[in-house]
Parts: C-alpha cells; structure tokens; sequence
C-alpha cells in the first residue's frame, strides 16, 4: 500500500511539472500572438509592455520574471517580481539565451512543428537553473495573429516568462494536491522522504521535489500493534479491527485518488470542465457517434465582465463566475460545460436537433440577462453566444471553429445575442476583413476619410453659432460610406484613436478661417481612456492657432460608466483648458440625471427618438424634464433632429437654445458649408438646404 500510494504521488508530482511548462507557453500566447504586442514593441513602448506583458503576467498568471528581447537578443523590457530580485539580470540571461538561440534558429527556418488550432506559436521551454534557483524558462516569438503585419522570419521580437519552482510554489502545489511538508531540495538524501528529480532536456537534474509520502500501511501496522500484543485472547478483535480500518482507509486512498483526478480536468474557480477536458469529450463523442446522431456545441463569452472587475474588484468577479457557472448548470442540465478562459465557457449537448440547439442558447443569452447579487450590489452583464452542429463523426477542430466564427457574428450584431453557424459567415467574416484592411489603409494613407459639416442654429435669433464635424468614408468601390457602418470596425481593430485624429485636425483647419465660430467633434471611450488625449487635443488646438474654448467635444452617456476614472480625469484636464463638453444623444445610453449631475459637462444634445416623439403625440414631458435638468444644473441645450417646422416651433417654446437636423441643413461638405456660412434658422426653415450627397444621421 505505501508503496503504490508513493508511486502514485510521484507520478502526479511529474505530471504537474510536465503540465507547467505547457501552461506557461500558453499564458504567453494570451498577449504575444497579438498585433498590438508586435506594434507595442517595436515602438518601445515601456508602460504599455509593463501593462501587458510584464507585471500583469505576473498579477494574473504569476510569473516572477518577464523579458522582451530584440531579434539581436538585447533587453528592450524586463520585469522582476519583488521577490525575487535576488537574482541578477545577467544570471536570468544566462539561463535563456540557449532557449533563445534555439527558438531563432527555428524561427529563421521557418520551423512551424507543432503549431496547431491550440498552439499558436512555436516557442523553446526548459527546466533551468537561474540563479541558484531551479525554475521553467519559456521563450516564444511576439508575432500577428491578424496575419496582416510583415514580420521576416527570425526578425520577431522574443517574449521569456520565469516561474520559479522552489519559495512558495512546491507549498502552494503541497497545499493543493494534499502533499505533506512539499519543498525543493537540491539532493535527494536520505529514505524518509520522497523525491522526484527535475530533469533538464539535456538530462540533467536540476534538484528534486520532496514530501513525507503517504503510508496508509504503515498507518495502519502502528495502529494495529498494540491489538496484536493484546495477546492471543484479542485477535479476533484485532483482526476486526484491523479489517475495518483497511477498509476506511482504502475509501479514503480512493476518495483521495478521485479528487486529484477531479483537480486535474476541472476549472479549479467553478469545477466545470477545463479546456483540455472538454476538448477530450468532445472529441471522444464525435469519434463515437452514429451517423444519425447530431452534436452541438456552445461558445459563451460573458459582455461587460471587465466592467464589473473595475468597478467591484477582482473578488466579486470571481463571485460572479461562479454564479455564471451555477447557471449554465441549471440551463444546460444535459450539457458537458466547460471553462476555457477568465470569462469564456463551452458547452457540448449530446444528440439533439437544431431546434434544441437554438433553444439552449435562448436560454442561456436569456440567464445571463437576469442581474447577479453581488453581496447587494446588483450587477447586470449578459452573454453572446456562438452555435454550431455537426451529424455523425465530425472533426471536433472544425466545430469548435464554427462556433467561434459564429460567436464573432454574434457580437458583431451588438452583443447579448446568439448567432447560429451557417456557411454565409466565412463569408461574411472574410468580407469583415477586408473592409478593415481598406480602413487600414485609408486611416493611415490619411486618404478617402471626409469630413461634413452640419451648421446649428440658435432657436432664437435663427443665427448659425457653431458646426459639428462628422466623418465619413468615400470607399473606392462602395462608395460613400456612414459611420454606422466603419465607426464599429474601427473601434474593434482599434484604429478610433488616428481617426479621431484625423476628424479633429480637418475640423481645427476648417474653422480656423473664421475667428469666431466653435467646431465640436464626437470622441470615442478609447480615445478618452488615454492618458495623453489631453495633450493631443491641446497641441492640434495650437497648431492651427485656435482658442480651446471654440471646441466642443461630444461623448456619448455610456462614458460616464466608466470604472476606472480615467474618463473623468481626461475630462476634467481638458475643460480646465476650456475644451467645452457635451453629452450627445442625451436619453438613450445608461446614465441618470444623477449621474450626470456628478460630471463636469456644459451641454446636452437631445436625442433625435424624442424629437421625432414630441411631432408624433405631442407629448413634451420627457423633452420639459431634461430642459428643466439643464437649467438647474447650468448646461446648454441643443435639440438634433430637427425635420419640420412644427418640431422646431415647439422646441424653442419649450426652452432649448441650439437646434440642429435637415430641416436647417444637412451635413456640407467644407465647401459646401464656406458657402451657406451666415445662413440663418428663419432662412433654412423656409428653404431646407439641400446640398449633402446622401442623408445621413450620427456620428
């Protein structure tokens, strides 16, 4: 018995070791197949490498050293945890600089071996000595994961991960795996205790892990003896005894056994499937299953989780995992479900129909809906879900790639919905790509993107007192595009920070000409959450001698939900410049008044949906309740929208300053606009100007 319960505990320890250096390759992959990372890192980027690539490898995964290489192997970034800055930078580089010179090699002949749908990269790991310290050093190559940067082969910037073995680790594995008294040593010395050698890939033992094993018999022969010196007398007893203890003991050898089994293919958060355990049933279900049979399968990915990490902390994130878990449970009963990242679940239904299907993920977009108590803080999240079925044997890398494609589109549409897989979305996905790399182009060309100029009027005295730009796109074969249409694309393949750059310098050069007429411009969450926003805006101001009161910058409510704060200082910074602000489309995001009152606005622009409903029943409640809101608090009103001459009688009866909408002009061209400068609201109301190419509303 303690022979086969040590040999099982050395058998876990190994395949914890092994399991390790997989994970570690695989955190990495998380932020080095990235374009961000490639382009980060060849600016040099320090604080943005600190963020993704350094400490925060650190906070999440706990690595306790990263290092960001040139291709020539120089330091560009390296991040030491606090403990562990005992060791010196040159005795990290020794330690990896064998990895890294095999990892180029490979890289420079365009070595691809074992890169598959999981591993996304190839990449060099070892078990090393660094330091004095035994440890898993892990290179991978920094490279696209869009495909559309050019990157020569050998020429990639390299990523190292450290994770020290010995400290705290062999502990926290002892603790968790239920391992007496686990720490490193580098000798195995003596037979009390129980080791298992850490071997390099060049053979050579790095030191050992070691335990006081497990000895459920000699447990047992120490608790038996006093019974058998009983005498002859006793032995019926004794022997009794004794069979009732092995009998305990080998339910608890097997309860022991069962939970480490469990340990090993659950989510260790919420004890749903791990991603590798999932992937195994879903491959054994495919292999096994009839012709007729048909499999399905669920990509879950949770919207507005980070909010809730940055507005309740990290804690109530974990508490709401599990509660999401809890829930997938009760939604798919019958389902295999799985965790297979921080707020991403799978889950497998077994020989069902399409319609089954489709219903499990109403349900489950459905549950997600419902607000989580977190200790009484009511948090409100949803879910997107992709769904894709197979009949008969499939390939489980196939399914699992639909479900993805289908959950990409199933964001796309807006997030909190489901999207069931269909051929049409490859092409659609591909369609998807290529319009972002013509905005690519176009953004960085600085070609193709106009800017249209809609007048607002004052409602009393008729008189044009500013101009809003708004961005549009003239795509060589589609024509002129609306930013409903690019606005999205550009946000998600994050191009909204040098378009709004672009936006705001054509709107700093066209006022510049008139000394007296104000220019708002719309900013997106992105481009406000930057810390150097402020001095951008502030330096186009300058360059096109321009007084920071005549800008006005317009975002939408749902910035005001911002966790972080950063938001607000961006906006605090820039009006204590005397950059304007202004809330548009006021009434159709997130916010209450109460909140508004709490941020530092000058005015809000009623949404065009209340416009439209004051012509239609005459109803002016809400309209007087946001006029009244205003007044109080000192903010500007301007109504958008306006399309007749009945809607623009009422609103400035009804108190509101500026008027804005078709009924006065539609968007100008520059030249366009220079033309109808001094036109009045009592002129347009008359005429409407009629000068735009194609009507559009927003952005």
């Amino acid at each position: 018995m303690d022979a086969a319960a040590a040999q099982r505990q050395q058998d876990l320890v190994t395949l914890i070791v092994s399991n390790m250096r997989t994970e570690i390759a695989h955190d990495q992959e998380s932020v080095t197949v990235w374009d961000d990372a490639v382009t980060r890192t060849a600016e040099r980027d320090v604080d943005w490498l600190d963020a993704n690539l350094g400490s925060w490898m650190h906070s999440y995964f706990q690595h306790d050293a990263a290092f960001v290489l040139a291709a020539d192997g120089t330091d560009i970034y390296h991040f030491v945890a606090a403990d562990d800055r005992s060791v010196t930078l040159e005795e990290f580089r020794t330690a990896y600089l064998p990895l890294v010179a095999q990892l180029q090699q490979r890289l420079f002949a365009d070595d691809t071996t074992g890169v598959t749908e999981r591993v996304l990269s190839i990449g060099e790991s070892d078990l090393a000595v660094v330091g004095g310290r035994p440890a898993i050093v892990s290179v991978k190559p920094i490279v696209s994961d869009s495909g559309d940067l050019e990157q020569r082969p050998g020429d990639e910037n390299l990523h190292v991960a450290v994770r020290f073995l010995d400290g705290s680790f062999p502990s926290s594995i002892g603790s968790q795996y239920q391992f007496e008294d686990m720490h490193f040593t580098p000798q195995a010395d003596d037979s009390e205790h129980a080791y298992v050698p850490l071997i390099s890939s060049k053979r050579e033992t790095i030191g050992y892990f070691c335990w006081t094993p497990f000895r459920p018999g000699a447990t047992v022969r120490n608790e038996t003896l006093p019974a058998l010196g009983a005498g002859v007398l006793c032995i019926f007893g004794a022997t009794s005894v004794l069979g009732l203890l092995l009998f305990r003991r080998s339910e608890r050898l097997s309860a022991s056994r069962a939970e480490l089994q469990h340990l090993a293919h659950h989510d260790v958060l919420t004890g749903l499937a791990n991603r590798a355990s999932f992937n195994k049933a879903l491959e054994r279900e495919l292999e096994a299953a009839l012709p007729a049979d048909v499999h399905g399968v669920l990509f879950i990915d949770l919207d507005r989780f980070k909010a809730v990490n940055d507005t309740f902390g990290h804690p109530a994130g974990d508490r709401l995992i599990k509660m999401v878990a809890e829930r997938l449970r009760e939604v798919l009963p019958h389902a295999i479900v799985g965790r297979i990242g921080g707020d991403e679940f799978t889950a497998l239904l077994r020989k069902i129909t399409e319609q089954d299907l489709v219903k499990a993920a109403e349900d489950v977009v459905h549950a997600m809906e419902q607000p989580f108590d977190l200790d009484g803080a009511l948090a409100t999240i949803g879910a997107s879900v992709g769904a894709a079925l197979a009949a008969g044997r499939a390939d489980p890398t196939e399914l699992t790639r639909q479900a993805d494609i289908a959950l990409y589109h199933a964001k796309a549409a807006g997030r909190n919905r489901y999207a069931l897989f269909g051929d049409h979305m490859n092409q659609l996905l591909r369609a998807r790509r290529e319009l972002e790399n013509d905005l690519r182009h176009a953004i960085e060309t600085k070609t193709q993107i106009e800017i249209h100029y809609q007048p607002v009027y004052s409602a009393t005295t008729g008189e044009m007192c500013s101009v809003e730009a708004l961005v549009r796109w003239r795509h060589p074969k589609k024509g002129l595009l609306g930013p409903d249409i690019f606005i999205p694309v550009a946000e998600e393949a994050g191009l909204i920070t040098a378009l709004g750059l672009i936006v705001l310098d054509d709107a700093c050069a066209t006022i510049s000409a008139w000394n007296d007429l104000p220019v708002s411009v719309n900013a997106s969450a992105a481009e406000l959450k930057l810390e150097s926003y402020p001095l951008r805006v502030l330096s186009t101001l300058a360059r096109h001698n321009i007084e920071p009161g005549r800008l006005e910058i317009e975002i939408t409510e749902s910035l005001l939900l911002d966790g972080s704060g950063q938001c607000e200082r961006t906006i605090a910074a820039l009006r204590k410049a005397g950059v304007r602000f202004a809330i548009d489309d006021f009434g159709t995001g997130y916010s209450s008044f109460g909140r508004v009152q709490d941020v530092s606005i000058d005015r809000i622009k009623i949404d065009k949906v209340f416009v439209d409903e004051l012509s239609r029943s005459g109803n002016n409640g809400i309209i007087v309740g946001m006029v009244s809101m205003a007044r109080a608090r000192g903010l500007e009103i301007t109504a958008e929208g306006v399309e007749t001459e009945e809607q623009r009688e009422m609103l400035g009866s009804l108190g509101c300053d500026h008027l804005q909408g078709y009924l006065l002009s539609k968007p100008l061209t520059r030249e366009q606009f220079a033309s109808v400068r001094t036109k009045t609201v009592s002129d347009a109301g008359s005429k409407a100007i009629s000068t735009s190419p194609v009507p559009f509303h927003g952005r």
